[in-house]
């Protein structure tokens, strides 16, 4: 079984996952080390306690000087008495986390842990779209979830939000906008919008709901099984195998597997997946971090399928364990890859649980698909570019899944 703390966490569920976290800074408080006692050491700073002088490392951060603005703080500021020490310390460490400049990166008070969690567990409110940073630190569109509000609305990947309700996002980390974003039930939210293919915002206005995410979605298109995923949630396995049975039991020839949107989930729903596809021991994704051990997560499925002729759509909305999955098998079986290049996230979190609970979601690694590409950033390139228009929605036309289900046929065409 793979560590449950290893999960490749969703990019921010926007509105959907929304946390909002406190504050800004790093405090390690003498006080709150007698309270919750721990052996931690701790390098490169002086002057961990008030007027203490301990030299730990070279060229350290003086933290006497965070003592200083402390006391000046309790000492001067006007509204002090109004602020508790627990807001100021856990705004503290929300500003050290921001000094990252990593949006995967994050501090949850309890209150925003519980709600993570909870978000995490596929049943929410908001509009159902996940948000991000592309390169240049704008917050973005990962993907609208089907079927919700904000997909109804006609949100798509990357576009990038530039004001909510009125009121820029420019100053906002994913965080902040995910928590103006988020609502009652039944409220409308407003965002400007401006996509790549104009510089004109255009404003979307979208109800909030109560969000319950969608796994799988199954259909023979002729002899061939388009089996789409729409989340790698704790659920996700089970509701695939069923979609594998259906294809079974409906003799399906080939398989689309349907990526498109699907914004990532779970390392181990990943590497269990592509179990049904790679021969057992097949290297799934190579695991490289600076502090934490190397490591090969590996297919031990049955392997079932590993001669099935396949093709897999992908887009701007694939991301995480998306890109994990369909890498893999494009890596080790030349799966070919149909649609847009995907959306490139390559790195994994784990949860820090804190003494007061607390938690730190924070990037300990790069994931490293088998042939040995980075796709932090980058994402996988088609090997069948294809685009879909909104006209050619509207109007139930899906021309990359007609080249997905083209490529497929033709596989199994040669296979015979």
């Amino acid at each position: 079984m793979l560590n449950n703390k290893k999960k490749i966490w969703e990019i921010i569920i926007a509105v959907v996952a929304g946390v909002a976290v406190l504050g800004s800074g790093f405090w390690l408080g003498w006080v709150s080390g007698r309270e919750y006692p721990q052996n931690i050491v701790v390098t490169g700073a002086t002057n961990l306690e008030p007027g203490g002088s301990t030299t730990l490392a070279m060229s350290p951060a003086d933290f006497s000087v965070f003592w200083q603005a402390w006391q000046d703080v309790n000492d001067l500021y006007l509204n002090n008495p109004s602020t508790t020490a627990r807001q100021k310390m856990y705004g503290a460490i929300t500003g050290m986390v921001d000094s990252l400049n990593d949006p995967y990166t994050e501090f949850f008070s309890p209150e925003d842990g519980a709600q993570f969690q909870q978000d995490l567990a596929g049943d929410f409110g908001g509009i159902g779209a996940e948000l991000g940073t592309n390169a240049q630190n704008q917050i973005v569109v990962i993907a609208p979830l089907k079927g919700t509000p904000a997909a109804a609305a006609g949100l798509k990947p990357e576009d990038e939000i530039v004001a909510i309700n009125g009121s820029s996002t420019e100053s906002l980390n994913v965080d902040e906008a995910v928590n103006v974003i988020r609502g009652a039930v039944g409220t409308p939210v407003t965002l400007s919008i401006v996509r790549a293919s104009s510089t004109k915002p255009v404003d979307i206005t979208i109800t909030r709901e109560n969000i319950q995410i969608p796994l799988v979605n199954f259909e023979m298109k002729g002899d061939i099984a388009h089996i789409t995923l729409l989340e790698f949630d704790q659920d996700a396995e089970p509701l695939f195998y069923q979609a594998l049975l259906k294809a079974q039991s409906n003799n399906a020839k080939g398989i689309v597997l349907d990526l498109r949107d699907d914004p990532g989930g779970y390392l181990e729903v990943a590497v269990d997946l592509a179990g049904y596809f790679l021969k057992p021991g097949s290297l799934v994704v190579k695991e490289v971090g600076r502090s934490v051990p190397e490591q090969d997560f590996s297919a031990s499925g049955n392997g079932e399928l590993a001669t099935m002729p396949m093709a897999i759509l992908i887009d701007g909305g694939s991301a995480s364990a998306s890109e994990i999955l369909a890498g893999a098998l494009h890596d080790d079986r030349q799966i070919p890859l149909v649609g847009a290049q995907s959306f490139g996230k390559g790195v994994v979190q784990q949860v820090e649980q804190l003494s007061d609970g607390s938690s730190l979601k924070i990037t300990v690694a790069n994931w490293i698909t088998p042939s040995g590409v980075d796709i932090e950033h980058k994402g996988l390139t088609p090997d069948y570019p294809a685009t879909t228009t909104d006209a050619e929605i509207k109007n139930g036309q899906d021309p990359q899944l007609d080249k997905a289900l083209q490529v497929v046929a033709g596989e199994i065409a040669n296979s015979k």
